[in-house]
């Protein structure tokens, strides 16, 4: 990734920092930790990695998100109106009554939320639904879900990254936010899930810890550690990836290496090969003119951080 495009993508990341803060602050309340932690994935997903249509939201071939943590609402509301799904001005109206931004993900309510969430556990699950059903229908699209590192803690997370290694779904894309907080305190108080990438391998599935921060290894799916070979074919998960960020990190994913339908052009691109079974690459199948980011006001400064 170059300077230029890192740079796009940092402004980009601040505006839906922003967006955050500004509907938390006009509703009084919400959830602007988990949101904040996870802005700079939502900013690659929607800006970087999705095939969607903001002038035309319920496109069947759109790739899918499902925002399983749903109580980080803002942040998902923040990229979609930063993407063009509607005006950055309905964000002050979040949980407000006739509002159509809910405290959580409403299908049907807001144009680009793929499922209704919220009780954490379901997400994950109907995601793996969303991909099973591509995978039954021959269709293209790929589904990526966001899990808190709280929500782990249900067991019907386990549960559905089971169904997903059962069903070889490499179209499925599995992100977990691993911030090190939650409700409750640290999760590693109320419920220690380490070591979290042990267990995901166990489970069947391609994983990696990454720096969900840092554009360049979102990008490339940098791993801090060899994956085993166990990891590999042993459960026949074929080249499926999931994440598992460290603590201040996001979860993320790994390689592409699909198996789609001969002829397919959104496909076309190989995975370079390497020891492990696929270079570890995000799709990247259109990237976005710098004109799709006009939307920007004077008074935002990329260097203001949150």
């Amino acid at each position: 990734m170059n300077a230029a495009e890192k740079q796009r993508l940092e402004a980009i990341a601040c505006r839906i920092r922003m967006g955050v803060i500004e509907g938390t602050y006009a509703a009084k309340c919400g959830h602007p930790g988990g949101s904040l932690s996870a802005a700079d994935l939502m900013t690659y997903l929607y800006f970087c990695e999705m095939d969607v249509r903001p002038d035309e939201p319920e496109w069947s071939e759109r790739d899918r998100f499902v925002l399983s943590k749903g109580h980080a609402a803002p942040v998902l509301y923040a990229a979609l109106a930063e993407r063009g799904f509607f005006p950055r001005e309905d964000l002050k109206t979040l949980r407000q009554i006739g509002s159509h931004l809910q405290g959580h993900p409403a299908l049907g309510k807001t144009p680009g939320v793929d499922m209704s969430t919220g009780s954490l556990g379901q997400g994950v699950s109907a995601a793996v639904g969303m991909a099973l059903g591509g995978k039954l229908g021959r269709r293209d699209y790929r589904v990526y879900t966001l899990l808190g590192d709280g929500e782990i803690a249900e067991g019907e997370c386990w549960e559905a990254m089971m169904s997903a290694a059962h069903y070889k779904l490499d179209n499925l894309v599995i992100i977990v936010d691993f911030n090190g907080l939650q409700i409750d305190g640290r999760v590693t108080d109320v419920m220690n899930p380490q070591p979290l990438d042990e267990k995901m391998r166990a489970f069947g599935l391609f994983t990696q810890v990454i720096d969900g921060h840092n554009f360049d290894e979102i990008e490339n799916g940098k791993t801090r550690e060899e994956p085993s070979e166990r990891n590999n074919n042993e459960y026949g998960q074929g080249s499926r990836r999931e994440l598992h960020g460290g603590q201040g990190g996001v979860a993320r994913q790994g390689d592409e290496h699909r198996a789609v339908r001969a002829g397919d052009e959104r496909a076309s691109r190989k995975a370079e090969s390497d020891k492990w079974g696929g270079a570890l690459r995000w799709r990247r199948r259109r990237r976005l003119p710098a004109t799709d980011t006009a939307r920007r006001s004077p008074s935002w400064d990329t260097s203001t951080r949150t």
